[in-house]
């Protein structure tokens, strides 16, 4: 089995459980980012012992949180050794809005994912757009790219809709199938 890390940041505790679906799903250790955009103590251990990384980190302004990108420019030393090359990678996040430009953050995952010679995941599931389609179900948002999920500005973690976290779910296990099939 591939060894799966989850790094993000999490802001209000959104993306925490989002991680921590996703995580579920894969069979992943977490790795949280801390409020200062520092990973704990053997975090860039964890990271180079992986065979997956999924990055994660809330959509604020159309991108990463500073603190991920913080994480993110830290890992040019990684970069420049090419620690994370061939390695499997993917991406989710969460904003309030609906849209919310959540595909400039996603996008900025697979950038940095690209930067070290990733190879790049994509959501695999079906969209739930049809008229009978509701907002708990599976890839209701409707992502190809990674997994993402909307949560009210003024609800909770544990509001948020049971269909993204079910999305993030999958999205974890399509991850974990995909990186043991890459490690052979």
């Amino acid at each position: 089995m591939a060894k799966t890390v989850v790094v993000y940041h999490s802001g209000y505790g959104h993306t925490q459980r989002m991680a921590q679906a996703v995580a579920e799903g894969a069979g992943a250790q977490l790795l949280a980012i801390d409020a200062e955009g520092n990973l704990p103590e053997g975090g860039w251990e964890t990271l180079a012992a992986a065979d997956a990384i999924i990055f994660g980190s809330p959509t604020y302004m159309g991108s990463v949180s500073w603190q991920f990108k913080k994480f993110a420019d830290a890992s040019s030393k990684v970069w420049f050794a090419q620690g994370w090359k061939d390695k499997v990678a993917a991406g989710f996040t969460n904003s309030a809005g609906m849209n919310g430009d959540k595909q400039g953050t996603l996008t900025t995952l697979f950038t940095l994912a690209m930067q070290h010679a990733m190879i790049w995941v994509s959501q695999g599931l079906m969209p739930s757009n049809t008229k009978a389609a509701k907002r708990d179900d599976v890839n209701y948002l409707v992502s190809y790219s990674g997994a993402i999920a909307q949560s009210p500005s003024d609800s909770g973690a544990n509001d948020m809709a049971a269909g993204d976290l079910e999305t993030a779910r999958l999205f974890g296990k399509r991850v974990a199938e995909v990186a043991a099939r890459v490690r052979g």
